[in-house]
């Protein structure tokens, strides 16, 4: 709740008049608790993940011929019955686990100092903490992902995800609830070393939960802006992972690449690779791609 009766005494304290972002915050979060805007996160979650799968689902549905081109594992056909399915699985589990644990976590959060006060961040600010979280996520759960492939580790928690050997949007946190908590960790852990602003901290996982989506999502869509990021993965990188199943000990990284070329387990996905260039350039009779 911000310490200010009114617009003026805000502007009084800050030395300077509002940005117009900073009057509708002023606005929005004024007599709202700081606990009440900390459970936001959950609402955001069921926001994003019943709307940003759903482009992807009506690709699926409509079966075009000139998006089929993009879909990774063609002879995969997943139903609408089969998404609703997912989806209700998935909100289950949010609703009886995660729901619960943003209840109990708000201590947590204020013990971080993540704030929701005057002044909002830059956009500066919010850009190199957004890269801090991707990189602090990326790496931490590039080791979590890797532990789970272990025998125990898939065997008691981490086949649930593996169910969907064609991976769909829908699917992205469609897991055990305990893989679910466990992968919040490397989530959870930039904010908690970069505190900032808890608009910056919702935003975070807005974007982290749409980039699991898009991975998922089973296409390669070569117009999607994500093609533009270094060293990202995509959801033709993770599709392989999901793919060779219980198996695959390569691609275990979230979003970036790097991780699996260091420790050397992107070997299994090169060797794939290198193999239907050559099956295309056989096929073509002639050096692939063109030149």
């Amino acid at each position: 709740m911000l310490p200010y009766q009114n617009l003026h005494q805000a502007e009084a304290a800050l030395g300077r008049e509002l940005t117009v972002a900073e009057k509708l915050w002023f606005n929005y979060s004024a007599n709202k608790p700081d606990y009440l805007l900390h459970y936001h996160n959950i609402l955001f979650l069921v926001l994003v993940y019943s709307t940003a799968p759903l482009p992807y689902m009506f690709i699926e549905l409509s079966r075009s011929k000139k998006i089929e081109k993009h879909k990774i594992q063609s002879k995969v056909k997943n139903s609408f019955q089969d998404m609703l399915k997912c989806y209700k699985d998935v909100m289950r589990t949010f609703i009886v686990v995660v729901g619960p644990f943003q209840l109990f976590s708000y201590p947590l959060i204020k013990l971080t100092g993540i704030r929701t006060g005057l002044p909002l961040p830059s956009g500066g600010e919010m850009f190199w903490q957004l890269i801090v979280y991707f990189l602090i996520e990326d790496y931490t759960s590039y080791w979590v992902h890797r532990l789970l492939h272990s025998n125990w580790g898939y065997e008691k928690i981490h086949h649930l995800h593996h169910e969907y050997s064609a991976p769909m949007g829908f699917a992205a946190p469609y897991a055990h609830w305990s893989e679910i908590l466990i992968l919040g960790v490397p989530a959870f852990l930039g904010p908690a070393l970069v505190p900032g602003h808890i608009t910056n901290y919702w935003l975070w996982f807005v974007l982290r939960q749409m980039e699991a989506i898009e991975i998922h999502s089973g296409y390669d869509l070569s117009w999607s802006p994500t093609k533009f990021i270094p060293f990202y993965g995509g959801a033709e990188y993770h599709d392989y992972h999901h793919y060779v199943g219980r198996r695959s000990q390569s691609n275990f990284a979230s979003v970036f690449t790097y991780c699996d070329y260091l420790y050397g387990t992107d070997k299994g996905y090169r060797s794939h690779k290198s193999i239907i260039l050559r099956k295309m350039e056989e096929t073509l009779g002639e050096e692939w791609p063109p030149s």
